[in-house]
Parts: C-alpha cells; structure tokens; sequence
C-alpha cells in the first residue's frame, strides 16, 4: 500500500478537527495540534461536559437579560431556546432573510456593523427554511419584518428595513 494516503489521510483529519487553522508560517499540522491541545471544543461545551470555562444559569441568565436590554441581534435557535427573556426587556422583531437576498445581506451587515438599538431584539429567522413560520405569519418575501407578543402573536408586519433605528422606528 502506498504510504503517502495514510500519512494525507491523517493530516486531513488533524485539519479538519481543527478546524483547518494555521499559523503565520503556514504550519497547518503543528497549529492543528496546538489547537486541539488548547481549550475544549464548542462541541463539547454544548454537550454540557464540565468545563473550567462553564459559566453557572444564574451568570448566563444575567447576561442574556443585560444582552437583550442593550438591544440584541440573535438567530432563531437562540430566541427559540427562551423567547421570554427578550420580551422582558423590549420589542422582537423576526427578520425573513435569505443569504441570496442582496437588501437582506445590506441589513445583516448594517446590524453586525452598527447593532441593534436599546430594548429590540432582531432574530434572524432563514427565509428558505423557515417554511412553517412563513406560513404562520403569511409572510410571502424575504426581508420581511414580523414584530410579535410574547404569545407569538404578529403586532405588526413590514419590508424595507435595514438598519436598527429602522426596525425599532416600524414597531408599534
């Protein structure tokens, strides 16, 4: 057997459980198990193993709520996970984006850039996978708008959009 397919196989293993990262000189094996030497994976965190770095409920909770008091631009999984603790501190806004949308794209970077304003949260919900959510809120465009309660219930519904000030200025 040739010895050069497992020695590929193996360096392309260690890049990708790195994450293919590198340093400066370019040294990928040597970066790759630095790396992996360093701290857990987000993998692992999210599999709720014991950490040094684990945060307890009671400081996570206080900065998720300092978080959406500031204003938040979160995506969907995170406001699912407990949408009440950003109805708590203002107005949610779901936003139907879609990564081909070049006015969806123009508000992402608008939001990343500039933020998002005091007391509005913005979740970003995938217009081409959001399918149900759609239909729920009959919405019919990517870069649509959907203010909601915290039952879910629609209070408002628009497009055009893009930055922060511009969403806080639409809701009711």
């Amino acid at each position: 057997m040739n010895r050069t397919v497992p020695a590929a196989l193996a360096l392309l293993l260690g890049l990708t459980l790195a994450g293919c990262a590198s340093d400066s000189t370019g040294d990928s094996v040597a970066a790759s198990q630095s790396a992996m030497e360093k701290e857990p994976s987000a993998s692992a965190m999210a599999k709720d193993e014991p950490t040094a770095m684990a945060k307890d409920d009671e400081e996570m909770e206080s900065e998720d709520s300092a978080m959406a008091a500031q204003g938040a631009w979160i995506n969907q999984a995170a406001y699912d996970a407990d949408p009440a603790m950003f109805h708590g501190s203002g107005d949610v806004v779901l936003f139907f984006s879609a990564s081909w949308c070049p006015t969806c794209q123009a508000s992402i970077k608008s939001l990343d850039q500039d933020g998002v304003p005091a007391g509005l949260t913005v979740v970003k919900v995938d217009f081409d996978t959001a399918a149900e959510l759609r239909k729920e809120y009959g919405v019919t465009v990517q870069h649509t708008y959907v203010q909601v309660d915290e039952s879910g219930e629609q209070l408002a519904k628009w497009t055009g959009s893009v930055s922060g000030a511009d969403i806080a200025d639409q809701t009711v």
